[in-house]
């Protein structure tokens, strides 16, 4: 089994229910992929403006899986609340 984390910066314009419901669609589009553990490291400013934004609201998630889904990385650029994403594979 590979671990994986997934670093998303989301607008902070965005109120929480839809913030909770972008986060629910994201996990759905993660397919077989299993999330571990999920931190949320809350809004924190920016080194530079992205997309005009300031700051972004964090959050870092731990997941377990084989293979991703062919388009995850895809629908999260796609998705003009997240800023940014990092995905890395830890083991």
């Amino acid at each position: 089994m590979r671990t994986y984390e997934l670093v998303l910066v989301m607008k902070p314009t965005i109120k929480e229910a839809d913030r909770k419901k972008i986060l629910e669609q994201v996990k759905g589009w993660l397919g077989t992929v299993k999330v571990t553990r999920e931190e949320d490291w809350g809004q924190k400013a920016l080194a530079y403006p992205i997309k005009k934004e300031d700051a972004g609201h964090y959050f870092q998630w731990f997941l377990e899986g084989e293979t991703f889904p062919t388009d995850f990385e895809t629908r999260l650029i796609q998705n003009n609340d997240i800023l940014r994403h990092l995905l890395l594979r830890t083991k």
